[in-house]
């Protein structure tokens, strides 16, 4: 239980922090992106309007900014900076003339494929290859600026770069330190599971013997005496005092990570028929119709006394809570797992709080104190449950309640 809880912690905590770090440095990247897109389009705005042009740089004007961040796009040191090209083409996309002063590493004939596959890509802006472009529609057809944006992009992938070896390196870090950290978290936890432990493992023995005695003595004044309502009583509180404490020893027990189950392939279908049966003359000595419908022959790996012990819980639940004359339906199929279900009929249905039904000494009925519960049992069905890895849920219907065991 504390292993697992502790584990719960380092998961949550790690992959929290996690999620915020790379949220955060996600950000930056994509303002970082959206800060080289919008200044590699301001310079090619600028060179639109200069006719293809990059203009001389007057002080006088005031500053291009960019979009995003208020910072100076062009300096007094971007026109020789900036390596671009521009293309002018006719009404019918024909190159009539091109300007590659700014660049030395391209031919005219890849000015014109860069022209064409821009043209081709219909967007006003764009990337192709590694240039930024922009189309600016004129009266004889339209001018193509396309501008360099190698050193952004490296300066981008640079920056992605750090960022997977700064989320790696964090993700190590969180991790250890969540490591560490857990322990001091759970230990608090783990000293209230030891003190309960030792309380119910001292309970079991300080009230074990007083009960027995009182048990035994019950015999010697039945047979002495003979029955009376008085014996009877006291008999029938003994009986479920011992009742509550082995249910609270087993409780415990189900609870330890280290509890050794008994793994095994058993005939799954034989075992919940032989509870049903067990539980046949009980609900119909209470006036209730108890139905199955159990596949044949579904085997199942798993620790048999413990899967008998779940369904007989869930049974005795069902018997003690059915309404007067109602029924019970029980029933095991396949799907990818084995699946159990046991329904009854309930009239207050609608009042139940289905996500409290598995908390320890929780009954949903108070009224009824004379069914003998404890409020235990549905949370050693659900420890069970979860020792074999499957699920358990409560559900209701109209006038039903229900519990859907997946067995995995």
């Amino acid at each position: 239980m504390i292993g697992g809880l502790r584990k719960k912690f380092i998961c949550i905590s790690t992959i929290s922090i996690f999620a915020v770090f790379s949220i955060i440095l996600s950000l930056l990247l994509v303002l970082t992106r959206v800060q080289m897109n919008q200044t590699l389009d301001t310079l090619t705005d600028t060179i639109a309007a200069n006719n293809g042009f990059f203009p001389e740089f007057d002080s006088s004007k005031p500053h291009t900014p960019s979009r995003f961040f208020y910072t100076d796009a062009i300096t007094e040191e971007t026109r020789f900076s900036t390596r671009f090209f521009t293309v002018w083409l006719n009404e019918q996309h024909e190159v009539t003339d091109v300007n590659i002063d700014s660049v030395s590493t391209i031919s005219q004939s890849e000015v014109e494929h860069y022209a064409s596959q821009a043209m081709n890509n219909i967007k006003e802006r764009g990337w192709v290859s590694e240039y930024r472009y922009k189309i600016t529609s004129t009266e004889d057809g339209a001018i193509l600026v396309f501008v360099n944006g190698t050193m952004y992009k490296n300066t981008t992938n640079l920056m992605l770069f750090t960022i997977f070896l700064i989320l790696l390196g964090s993700a190590v870090l969180i991790l250890t330190l969540t490591v560490i950290i857990s322990k001091r978290v759970v230990r608090p936890v783990a000293e209230g599971y030891e003190k309960q432990k030792q309380f119910i493992t001292d309970a079991n023995h300080e009230l074990k013997t007083p009960l027995t005695l009182i048990l035994s003595n019950l015999d010697i004044l039945e047979a002495e005496y003979g029955k009376n309502e008085w014996l009877d009583d006291i008999r029938s509180e003994g009986e479920r005092m011992g009742l509550l404490i082995n249910q609270l020893v087993t409780l415990s027990r189900m609870d330890e990570s280290d509890a050794r189950l008994l793994y095994a392939d058993f005939d799954l279908s034989g075992a919940i028929n032989d509870t049903v049966s067990e539980f046949q003359y009980l609900a119909e000595e209470r006036g209730h119709i108890l139905f199955s419908d159990i596949a044949p022959s579904l085997s199942y790996h798993g620790d048999e006394a413990l899967i008998r012990k779940l369904a007989a819980i869930l049974l005795d639940n069902a018997v003690k809570y059915c309404d007067a004359g109602g029924k019970i339906q029980v029933r095991l199929y396949q799907r990818r797992h084995p699946i159990l279900t046991v329904e009854n009929t309930y009239a207050e249905v609608d009042s139940l709080e289905l996500e409290r039904l598995f908390d320890r000494f929780y009954r949903a009925d108070r009224v009824r104190t004379f069914s003998g519960s404890f409020g235990v049992g549905l949370s050693i069905a659900q420890s069970i449950v979860k020792s074999h890895r499957g699920t358990i849920t409560a559900y209701k219907k109209e006038g039903l309640i229900g519990f859907r065991v997946n067995l995995k």
